[in-house]
Formats: structure tokens, sequence, C-alpha cells
């Protein structure tokens, strides 16, 4: 029986890489966004149907990739699982360039001990490391030993089949692992069902001069090592991940990143003060909040809290700040549906856009609840005030 990830049959991959493969993968990619039966039936003229099957996935798999790899999309190979969880290049090189400032130049051997379809093992080896990088699927190795020769880096990759637990971090200079995030029911956010399980992670960053480990944003506080930086990655004003630096070189902590610009905000320990509505309201980055930098961008706006538990900052002053989003606000009021949709109808607002931390609204169901009416735009924020449900009225006053 041919193995499978996410549909796609590692033989008819494999045949994807021959010259007649390749040839079909160029025809299907002129196919996409065609009936996929008429598709289907054009290129079954030619070709097998295995071959014609894999060929469209493939190029289905490489359009929707665009969204994350851009152009280079074009010429990579995908699974279904692993472009989902495969790194965008913005955030992979931004971790290959932070690597490179803490080994000694000219010690760039990294085992990659979960490689999925090589999104990290390419910023890797772009940047002049020799990567060895195991991954438990066998198409999934080979997909990304196709993308390592796809970029020329051959010569800098090698890619095995295996389990991560048998890699010997100790024989490399760097540990790098993203494990799966993935089970039979789907994504998981609890560490201990990472394949593989945080226990067998743990142990290999024991055993490594210097790790580096990619998580889901929110990973539990608890399962960060002792001594490790955790920093928080946001493009774009995403979050995207969190990655896990150990070991030489490593002083513990917590920091946020935003890309592209490459803004960094380390926690200093500051503790924001709580106080009433000023006249402007900041939303602070994902990644701050994540990384608890919400006391941090509180002091660069000079504001303070509106109810200590809620990462919405306040202030008197306009201050442009890459950590936050800020609105000047109109009005706050006691949430009550009655009295916003009487707000709302003064002002004549027709579109509103729609905020909320700490609240248990249900938003769209207060969207067709509010009977919009009017030419007017506004931004709403629900929250707690002093453990109060509130709402804020408000506009934007920067670019978020």
């Amino acid at each position: 029986m041919a193995l499978t990830s996410g549909g796609v049959d590692l033989d008819a991959f494999t045949e994807l890489l021959t010259p007649r493969g390749l040839r079909a993968l160029a025809e299907a990619g002129e196919l996409v966004g065609a009936d996929p039966v008429a598709a289907a039936t054009t290129l079954r003229k030619t070709y097998d149907a295995a071959l014609t099957s894999a060929a469209l996935t493939q190029a289905g798999l490489r359009q929707r990739a665009r969204a994350k790899f851009g152009a280079d999309a074009g010429r990579m190979f995908f699974t279904p699982h692993g472009l989902e969880q495969a790194t965008r290049p913005e955030v992979a090189e931004h971790r290959a360039r932070r690597l490179l400032t803490l080994i000694t130049p000219g010690r760039g051997r990294v085992a990659d001990a979960c490689c999925g379809i090589g999104g990290d093992l390419l910023a890797l080896a772009k940047a002049g490391c020799t990567v060895t990088a195991v991954d438990a699927d066998p198409l999934t190795a080979a997909v990304a030993r196709a993308n390592a020769e796809a970029f020329g880096l051959g010569d800098r990759v090698t890619v095995r089949v295996g389990d991560a637990a048998e890699v010997r971090p100790e024989e490399y200079d760097v540990l790098f692992a993203d494990p799966a995030r993935r089970t039979g029911k789907g994504r998981t956010f609890d560490p201990m069902a990472y394949s593989p399980p945080w226990p067998v992670v743990l142990d290999l960053v024991s055993r490594a001069g210097l790790a580096c480990l990619k998580v889901a944003p929110g990973i539990p506080y608890e399962f960060i090592p002792d001594g490790a930086l955790a920093e928080w990655i946001s493009y774009k004003g995403e979050v995207k991940e969190a990655t896990l630096w150990a070991g030489a070189g490593v002083t513990g902590g917590r920091r946020a990143t935003l890309l592209p610009g490459g803004h960094e905000l380390a926690a200093t320990g500051v503790t924001a003060p709580v106080g009433p509505p000023g006249r402007y309201l900041y939303e602070p980055d994902g990644a701050a909040v994540r990384a608890h930098l919400v006391g941090e961008v509180a002091e660069l706006v000079g504001g303070r809290l509106l109810d200590p538990m809620i990462a919405y900052v306040t202030s008197d002053a306009a201050t442009d700040t890459p950590w936050a989003a800020r609105y000047e606000i109109e009005d706050v009021i006691p949430f009550n549906l009655k009295k916003l949709r009487a707000a709302l109808r003064e002002r004549q607002i027709g579109n509103v856009t729609i905020k909320k931390r700490g609240s248990a609204v249900d938003i769209e169901r207060l969207r067709a609840d509010l009977r919009l009416s009017g030419d007017n735009a506004m931004v709403i924020v629900l929250t707690r005030i002093l453990d109060k449900p509130s709402v804020i009225l408000c506009k934007p006053s920067s670019p978020a």
C-alpha cells in the first residue's frame, strides 16, 4: 500500500519529481482554477490517474501557498498539513538571523528534529547552516528533501525518515524542533499531545548546547523550560508563533517581536497603573499580550489599564507606537443593548467594527441586534472596566 499524508501519495509524489512528472505538474499549474473534472480530463489524455491526481493536488497546494510563500511557492512542494504548519519565510528568516548571533562563526551544524516540509531548514541553510533533518513521515521527509533541492541547497541539507526521540543533539551545534501540533482529531493546544510529546522535546533540549523550539503562541507558561527565553512573534499584526530559546548564550525572559519591522520589546517587570478612561484607547499587539508585556506597552504611551485583568490601555496622550493601535474615545457607557443602539442611532452609525476583550457577548448576534442605519462608521469595544461590562465608542486615531 502506498504511504499517504493528507491525501498525497508517496509513490505518486516520487513520480512527480521525474521529468515526466514535472511536465504534468507544469500543465496542472495552468489549469488551476478551472473546473476540476475538466482539468482532470485534460491531464488524463496524457498521464495516468495517479500522476494526474498528484499533479493537480500539488498545483492546488502551490496556489494556496502563495499567501504564505509568495512567488517561491511556484517551485516548492507541499502536503496539506505541512503547508498549514510550515513557518512563514519572514519568521523563519528572522529566527535564523537570531540563531547566527548565538553561535560561533563556522559552527552552524543544526539538527532539525521535526522538519515538516522544510520551511525552517530552508531558512537555516540559506543563512549558511548545515542541516540534518528528520521527520517521522516518509512523504513529508521526501517533500522537505525536494524543497531543499528546488532551492539548490541539497549540499547543505540532509533529510531522513526517523523518530525525533532518536536524534542526538549533543552531536550538533544547535537543536531546532517544531513538534507537530495535530492529532487524529485535529489541532491540539496541549504540549503533552505534541508529536513528539513535550517530555521527549525537553529531553532533547537538555542534551543540546543550544536549542530553538517553535511552539504554539498559546503555550501555557508552565511548559516553558527554566532559564529559557520565550519570544512571541507577530507578523503584520497577527501572532504567528512562540519561539523558545535555551542553552549557551541565552538569557532567560520574555520578549515580543514585530515583523516585518523587526521591532522588539523585552520584559522589564513594570506594572501598569489602573485608572479611568482618558482621551485615547490603545490596543496592544497580540505578541505583547501573549508575552505579558502590556505593562511595558502602557509605559511607552504614558498610559494605564482600564481594568487590571484586561489588555486595554488608556491615556490622554496621542503616542505613535508600533506596539499598539490607537483609537480616540468618544464615549464610554455601561453595556446595555438599548442604550448602545440609541447611542449609535444618534450618531447615524451604519457600520461598526466590533472588538472585545473580557466580554462573553456574541459579536455577530450583537451586530444583528444593533439594527444599524446611517452613513457613519465607528469602532465599538466591548470590555470590562473595574469588572463592570462596558462599551467604548471610538474611532481610529492611528494606523493599526
